[in-house]
């Protein structure tokens, strides 16, 4: 292959797709006030796949990790209050979870989930900086990290004083 196909062409992170397509799904499910269940099967039917011709300006996500899609989307949807529950306790008091974009309240949701998770911290921050990033232009990038730093830090911390606990008490 030739390096210029090779940056025509630059090869897909079917886990960073597979996010970005999530957050998309969360944003449709509290939108539309449809189930996580109705939205999967709708972006599997109509939206994720992989064509050479259809991209994200044609309203698809091609080469999306499926497994990955429908894990963060059902896993988010289930534990929805929960996240919304850490997510207030770290947004400031001037930004209630209403007031937040409804595409950036849905990326925040899916990284907490996947904070949740046994995906590294480091790994979900990147990740959802990059879509982050890619939905917006301004200071959102930023709210991201500091959000996403600050829970990761605190469960860091919450994690370890159990552990301590533990110890102390055998």
């Amino acid at each position: 292959m030739t390096d210029q196909a090779q940056t025509k062409n630059p090869p897909k992170r079917s886990r960073t797709v597979a996010r970005v397509a999530a957050v998309q799904a969360l944003f449709q499910c509290e939108q539309g006030g449809e189930n996580a269940e109705t939205v999967i099967n709708q972006f599997q039917r109509h939206r994720l796949g992989s064509s050479q011709e259809d991209g994200f300006e044609e309203g698809y996500v091609p080469d999306a990790d499926f497994r990955l899609f429908g894990l963060i989307v059902k896993g988010t949807t289930l534990a929805q209050d929960r996240i919304d529950e850490a997510l207030v306790g770290a947004l400031p008091a001037s930004w209630p979870l209403a007031r937040l974009d409804p595409v950036l309240r849905a990326l925040l949701r899916a990284a907490l989930w996947e904070l949740g998770e046994d995906t590294p911290a480091r790994v979900v921050i990147n990740e959802y900086l990059d879509v982050a990033h890619g939905f917006f232009s301004g200071d959102e990038a930023r709210l991201v990290n500091g959000v996403l730093d600050a829970i990761s830090k605190n469960r860091s911390a919450t994690k370890e004083n159990a552990s301590q606990n533990e110890l102390d008490a055998g």
